[in-house]
């Protein structure tokens, strides 16, 4: 017999009564019911329940040992006594009585329990990472991921993709987040960078004449967490084509995704034929969002016009002054309070806006300040046009600014469906968000600049950098959502030259940055370059989606905290004076001197 089983926990079943077996694995529960002792044992695979009474001479070490030791259970398997079997296990049919014990390991006083899905402190859960995986909710998501990956690789497989590996050490890059920067021992005063994305190695790659890439993608990037973002690092399925439009890329990873979610969305369900393409602007005012949760059926309207020269004056000088008004529909809201109308303008204001207006409706009769200055005869016009019912009430998010109006109007569409129980949890709705704009004004710096993607292909090349308003040049830039979550931004590539040096030259870089900024690709792009375009999923996320998780912490296997601390490993550590004398580093102010 194997030194440590002949079974796992999860393996045995009525068919084995009778066999003499060997089961290894920690010590889950105990219970004493007086003079026979019962064991959850647990490994990796499942739980067998374990009996040893006053003839076991396991009996007394079992007693002793504290739950999480680890031990190895000779023993012979038998049939649960009638009414007691256990149809939640696998197992719950049989015991195995314990005729032998080894003690592989014993356990000390536990910092948490095991056991049970009691929430426990997020410094506990992540300084003892190592038990918390033990816990049966968290241990299955880290295999939900494993298999997610799985599946991913082999469908991009099936879709005539090839597996590359690009490098984790490389240059700093003066877009996007900010950089992990690695001292260079053998050149002092130089830095690698670890890689925010493969972003200029996966469009090399097709430089070089491969057709088709992807892989699951270790990206770093130093930036705040957030619930759908590690600190520190994430993965992402990062492919990218040769050769190929926008319609091409979509009609590569919709079946990679949907498929993916199909195999493990159980009883949920997920959008059926092609995602739905929403273009940015539309988005922006139908959702205020540009992670549109589908799932909601609420659906935002302009409705400046109707407040110009309006008998409610607030409005109607927002709207007088070019400024914007944005009606949230609240279905079947007549039965709310007042209470409900106010709490939602309070919980606006908290957000740092004005306010968030409203009209109330009970059996076509309106209620409410606005409603009562704007008119009986306006307010139903506005709701015929809108289509709302007899019972539907309205808020109301204006501002001068339409960026602000959208932002509000969406945060309180999302507030509005979560509140009413408008949310369908049980389908996974996705779409495609394109056409974004190529540009975009920062009143900060009071120029303009990129405003999503600087190495996208803009819509009409370069006869639309030449001779349109920048702020009117769209990009063939898209994003995939899923139920309000952005999984990923994707691009046809600019994979010329005279293009990106002019699509640069309107963000206000020279040729000389552009040159001395990205001359790995740029060069590139002079000896021959296909047409391109890819995207990213980012794994963590849809691994979070389908474990119904609403942090992304609950999906990684050892994630950092809020501000990106490893508290089990203790990183960022001081190193030594010797190791920073080694890199040509000293550190300034408190800290080991080199």
């Amino acid at each position: 017999m194997h030194a440590y089983r002949s079974h796992h926990c999860g393996q045995l079943r009525g068919t084995d009564v009778g066999s003499e077996v060997r089961i290894s694995g920690w010590v889950h529960r105990k219970r004493d019911h007086g003079g026979v002792l019962f064991v959850d044992l647990r490994d990796h695979h499942g739980i067998t329940q374990v009996v040893a009474d006053s003839d076991s001479p396991a009996l007394a070490v079992l007693e002793r040992l504290r739950v999480e030791s680890v031990v190895t259970i000779d023993g012979s398997v038998k049939a649960r006594a009638e009414g007691t079997s256990n149809a939640n296990l696998p197992t719950g049919d049989i015991e195995v009585y314990a005729r032998g014990i080894t003690v592989q390991s014993s356990a000390s006083e536990l910092p948490m329990p095991v056991a049970g899905e009691q929430e426990y402190p997020e410094e506990i859960r992540l300084r003892y990472r190592y038990l918390d995986l033990r816990r049966e909710r968290l241990h299955a998501n880290i295999m939900l991921r494993s298999n997610v990956i799985a599946s991913i690789r082999r469908r991009m497989v099936e879709q005539g993709f090839t597996e590359f590996q690009t490098p984790i050490l490389t240059a700093s890059s003066p877009e996007g987040a900010r950089d992990y920067l690695v001292p260079s021992r053998v050149h002092p005063g130089k830095f690698y960078a670890l890689p925010q994305a493969p972003q200029m190695f996966k469009q090399l790659l097709m430089v070089a004449g491969f057709d088709r890439y992807f892989q699951i993608a270790p990206c770093f990037r130093d930036e705040d967490a957030r619930a759908d973002r590690s600190p520190g690092e994430f993965y992402q399925l990062d492919f990218e084509m040769s050769f190929v439009t926008q319609d091409d890329v979509f009609n590569a990873i919709e079946p990679v995704l949907a498929g993916v979610f199909r195999e493990f969305a159980g009883e949920r369900q997920v959008t059926e034929g092609a995602f739905p393409r929403i273009p940015y602007r539309e988005s922006m005012l139908k959702y205020g969002s540009d992670k549109p949760d589908l799932r909601n059926p609420i659906v935002i309207s302009d409705v400046g016009s109707h407040f110009e020269g309006s008998g409610f004056g607030l409005f109607s000088t927002i709207v007088g002054k070019g400024g914007f008004v944005r009606a949230i529909p609240a279905p079947n809201t007549a039965d709310k309070s007042r209470k409900f109308f106010d709490e939602m303008n309070d919980w606006a204001r908290g957000e740092g806006y004005a306010g968030l207006g409203y009209a109330t409706r009970k059996g076509g009769e309106w209620g409410g300040p606005i409603a009562k200055n704007h008119g009986t005869e306006g307010m139903d016009k506005l709701a015929a046009e809108l289509g709302l019912g007899p019972d539907d009430g309205l808020f109301f998010a204006a501002s001068g600014k339409e960026l602000e109006a959208a932002k509000l109007a969406g945060a309180a569409r999302t507030r509005v469906g979560n509140s009413l129980g408008l949310i369908d949890e049980n389908r996974f709705d996705f779409c495609w968000i394109v056409d974004f704009p190529m540009f975009e004004y920062d009143e900060d710096a009071k120029k303009v600049d990129f405003s999503h993607n600087p190495f996208s292909m803009p819509q009409g090349e370069l006869e639309a950098l030449e001779t349109k308003d920048p702020l009117d040049i769209l990009a063939w830039q898209y994003d995939i959502v899923c139920n309000g979550v952005e999984l990923s931004s994707g691009a046809i590539r600019n994979h010329r030259p005279d293009i990106m040096y002019k699509a640069f030259e309107i963000a206000g870089y020279t040729q000389e940055q552009v040159d001395t900024n990205f001359s790995g690709m740029i060069n590139a792009f002079k000896f021959g370059a296909p047409p391109h375009g890819g995207s990213a999923p980012g794994i963590d996320r849809i691994v979070m989606l389908l474990a119904g998780e609403p942090n992304i912490r609950e999906v990684v296997v050892f994630p950092m905290n809020q501000k990106a601390e490893d508290l089990m490993m203790n990183a960022p550590a001081e190193v030594s004076p010797k190791q920073l004398k080694e890199l040509s580093i000293r550190i300034v102010g408190d800290g080991p001197k080199g």
